[in-house]
């Protein structure tokens, strides 16, 4: 499995099923109109970055450009994830001078630090499974989650969450493992692993929150969206409460889910794609 992080493209393939002028493609994204810095206030973590790479490859304003690969490398080195970091770096190629070049020396130390803490872990995991204690290796798994994931290694992260799996003892235990293997698989666009465990946590419904339910119907929607099951989808993001809020800003920002929804209500109306083909004029721009 690739560690290449990919966004869901359904939202791509929908623009073939709704209507908005060709030429208008880029129109919202050329002017001065957009604010950058509102709209990825939306989102956190490698999320937030990659909103702001696609916005610096996909904008024709050179100032927009900029000013969203300048937020980039700012957010990016306020983590750990030196991998991103060079990928933000590539993507400046020295357009912003010399405070945005390459830092050899922060990058060296979060990657010894790095290595540091994947000695200790490893260690410590070694000991728990040496002597069988269940909730210590749970644990310990879930940290090397958390690392992986920190440091943009995001298929040993994915890997390192299922193994978690024969160690929950808990429905909570449960629900977290889920949450996590969703996250990832996501990032990696594995939306059957997504389906998936989303209707495995749903099977453990004395320990759904309203906030947890909220973030699996996002999830499911966008599993669905992947997919071209646009009625399903339309009704996973519509059906979800305001409980969302910010709390799944590292995948989705509540506005998002309101407008897939609609999106999706929309295609689902639509003729079949083989009746409209023939005389299509129109389709959506991308979103990220």
């Amino acid at each position: 499995m690739s560690d290449e992080t990919t966004m869901p493209n359904g939202i791509e393939e929908l623009e073939e099923e709704l209507l908005q002028p060709r030429s208008d493609r880029k129109s919202a994204m050329s002017g001065e109109q957009m604010d950058i810095e509102a709209y990825v206030a939306l989102y956190s973590g490698r999320t937030k970055v990659l909103r702001l790479l696609f916005i610096a490859e996909q904008c024709e304003n050179h100032s927009m450009q900029q000013e969203a690969l300048r937020m980039a490398y700012d957010d990016i080195r306020k983590g750990e994830d030196s991998r991103l970091y060079r990928q933000v770096v590539q993507k400046i190629d020295g357009r912003l001078g010399p405070l945005y070049e390459f830092d050899q020396s922060w990058a060296y130390a979060i990657d010894r630090r790095a290595e540091q803490r994947k000695e200790k872990l490893d260690n410590e995991l070694n000991d728990y499974r040496t002597n069988l204690i269940k909730e210590s290796i749970r644990m310990g798994y879930t940290d090397f989650g958390d690392f992986y994931y920190a440091h943009g290694q995001i298929g040993e992260a994915f890997k390192n969450y299922v193994r978690t799996r024969d160690y929950c003892t808990t429905s909570k235990h449960v629900i977290q493992m889920c949450l996590n293997v969703i996250l990832t698989s996501i990032e990696l666009g594995e939306f059957a692993h997504v389906s998936y465990y989303v209707s495995k946590a749903e099977q453990t419904p004395d320990s759904l929150d309203p906030i947890t339910i909220a973030k699996l119907r996002c999830a499911a929607g966008l599993a669905h969206l992947e997919t071209k099951k646009y009625k399903l989808a339309a009704r996973k993001f519509l059906e979800t409460g305001p409980e969302l809020g910010n709390n799944y800003s590292e995948v989705i920002a509540p506005q998002d889910a309101a407008t897939y929804g609609g999106l999706c209500a929309l295609a689902s109306f639509l003729p079949d794609r083989t009746e409209e083909q023939s005389h299509r004029q129109y389709q959506l721009p991308k979103f990220p």
